[in-house]
């Protein structure tokens, strides 16, 4: 089962930090799926300690060129996924810097337009 659940830049962080337990959820990843040009869809995606198939998923639509806060305070690890977004996607992720994944002559923002 995944449990959607629409935020938004304003309140995501507050959001995640009323549903995540440490001792009850595990942090999966940060995902970002290109809708269109302009809008790409940013998840923040849990499972369940001792569930099969408990997913639980936060997401916000969001433009290219807004800032997508950091979840760093309540799940440090997720700053690779972070940065991962700021590389693929070419968004910009609050104290996230560019350059995990992508050398300076690669294609930059690989995933940043969906070819629509």
């Amino acid at each position: 089962m995944i449990n959607k659940i629409e935020t938004s830049l304003k309140t995501v962080v507050e959001d995640i930090k009323n549903f995540y337990r440490k001792e009850q959820h595990h942090f999966l990843t940060l995902n970002g799926v290109k809708l269109d040009d302009e809008t790409t869809q940013v998840q923040w995606i849990f499972s369940t300690y001792g569930e099969v198939d408990d997913i639980t998923m936060f997401y916000v639509d969001v433009k290219q060129y807004e800032v997508i806060p950091s979840v760093v305070e309540i799940l440090p690890s997720a700053i690779i996924s972070q940065r991962e977004i700021v590389d693929m996607f070419g968004l910009d992720v609050e104290g996230s810097t560019k350059g995990l994944y992508l050398d300076e002559d690669s294609q930059q923002m690989p995933l940043g337009s969906c070819g629509i």
